[in-house]
């Protein structure tokens, strides 16, 4: 055998490897509640989307809660939607829905700031 022919059955049989490490991705499902937090692992098909990774996980029968049309997913903290195709070690996040709107609690905030300013929080003292 020649070497460009060795080179050449070199060649064929890496684009072979390499094919075949694309087979599968890995990536992870995460949910967090208050006092919990579960990260599962999944082996996925290159061309499969954030949705598919969630219902492979079976995160949404441990979270019954959990509804795709009302809970928000993102990808590392950076929300996407449901058909976003993912990467090898990507995390998909499901959110929870917010409690409180975060601006009312700042401006809510603020204004008991501004009280507690104006009176310092402390009575004066009477003079003796």
């Amino acid at each position: 055998m020649t070497d460009q022919n060795q080179d050449n059955k070199q060649l064929d049989n890496q684009q072979q490897d390499s094919q075949y490490l694309v087979h599968h991705i890995m990536v992870e499902v995460a949910y967090a509640l208050p006092n919990q937090q579960l990260i599962i692992p999944v082996q996925m098909a290159p061309e499969a989307n954030a949705e598919a990774a969630v219902r492979k996980s079976g995160i949404l029968a441990k979270f019954p809660e959990i509804d795709l049309k009302v809970n928000q997913i993102g990808i590392f903290g950076k929300l996407v939607r449901l058909d976003t195709p993912l990467r090898n070690l990507d995390r998909v996040e499901i959110y929870r829905p917010l409690i409180a709107d975060p601006k009312e609690v700042r401006k809510q905030r603020a204004e008991e700031g501004k009280v507690m300013k104006k009176g310092g929080g402390v009575e004066p003292l009477e003079s003796i």
